[in-house]
């Protein structure tokens, strides 16, 4: 059945790191159910992200045992890495298409999220972070984010860091996040804040990492509830990689421009501005971006406009250098080295 535990390895490739606690979470069962009876759906979509996709067939029957017999549940085999990347060809084949594990970035009644927030408790890891962070009289404040899975704890992170003396400042960001607070892996605007220093609770390095790289001038301590460490994000290493990356590229002659076709992810004008400025690029669209896809095309290099992860995590991969559009810039000279920055996505799709 579909509360049943299971570890998963979540946000952690390459770190090392084994999970030590058991995670549940809330399907939210009966709400689905009564979406479905609400719009006489007999054809129900069901999305989950990769690392809860093998829980997909529970869920279903779950929601079998809840639903009329003339309900069928479909669910998507396409990759999918965050609430941008909707399976678009199924939901428009389905009365009911619900979409597991992250917060909604869009207004819309066709869709229904499900963020699946973790039981974790954050309490005993946020108390061995305060060995890290500087001390509340040492300090104007406290930057306090957090992944949509524990947004349900964040008004109780909130109190926990003013009970000891913290200003925390937080804040939405812009249309993307649902919440204030909230991180995604392509954007840090809740991070956006005065203080020196962020807190951010959660798992995986990902999302802290990509915080440090957008606020460099900021101390980010990581509180991982779910591996039970605390952590103080290190850009050295990604700095390295990314660095190299636009140095195998700076001789580059053809350019393949990556144009993601996916709903939230197409970043057009971003693709066309470096196509009219180069004439020995050339634009590729494509809806999953890997290795073995681009190895085909004879290019010196490519720059992606799609998911930003896409370049930092999979970058290595590629049999010739993936930048992100900045980084393209600074490779053809259009852009000094020292400008290198993080990329994310800002604003709705």
């Amino acid at each position: 059945m579909s509360q049943e535990s299971e570890y998963t390895e979540g946000d952690l490739r390459n770190t090392g790191m084994r999970l030590k606690h058991d995670r549940e979470w809330d399907y939210e069962l009966e709400e689905i159910v009564d979406a479905i009876e609400e719009r006489d759906a007999t054809k129900v979509g069901l999305q989950f992200p990769e690392g809860l996709k093998r829980r997909g067939p529970a869920v279903a029957d779950d929601l079998r045992a809840l639903a009329d017999d003339d309900v069928t549940f479909m669910l998507s085999g396409q990759p999918c890495y965050g609430a941008c990347d909707l399976d678009t060809y199924l939901m428009k084949r389905t009365d009911v298409f619900v979409h597991f594990g992250h917060s909604p970035m869009k207004d819309t009644d066709k869709v229904i999220y499900v963020p699946l927030f973790s039981n974790v408790d954050v309490t005993p890891i946020m108390e061995e972070a305060l060995d890290t962070l500087e001390p509340p009289e040492e300090t104007e404040g406290v930057g306090l984010v957090t992944t949509a899975q524990h947004m349900n704890r964040y008004a109780e992170m909130t109190e926990f860091l003013e009970e000891r003396g913290y200003e925390v400042q937080s804040r939405r960001g812009d249309e993307r996040l649902t919440h204030e607070g909230q991180v995604l892996g392509c954007n840090y605007a809740s991070a956006d804040v005065p203080a020196e220093q962020v807190l951010y609770v959660g798992g995986g390095k990902f999302h802290p990492l990509g915080l440090a790289m957008e606020h460099p001038d900021k101390h980010v301590v990581i509180a991982d509830p779910v591996n039970n460490v605390v952590t103080v994000a290190d850009t050295d290493k990604f700095m390295k990689q990314r660095y190299g990356a636009i140095h195998r590229a700076m001789d580059a002659e053809k350019w393949g421009v990556i144009f993601c076709t996916k709903i939230g992810q197409g970043r057009w004008e971003m693709a066309q501005d470096i196509l009219d400025d180069n004439d020995n690029a050339y634009l590729i669209t494509m809806d999953e971006v890997t290795p073995d896809r681009l190895r085909n095309f004879d290019m010196d290099a490519f720059v992606n406009t799609g998911c930003p992860r896409i370049t930092t995590d999979d970058g290595p991969q590629f049999h010739k250098p993936m930048l992100t559009p900045g980084e393209y810039r600074i490779a053809v000279g259009d852009e000094p080295l020292d400008s290198l920055s993080f990329d994310t996505f800002h604003g709705t799709w």
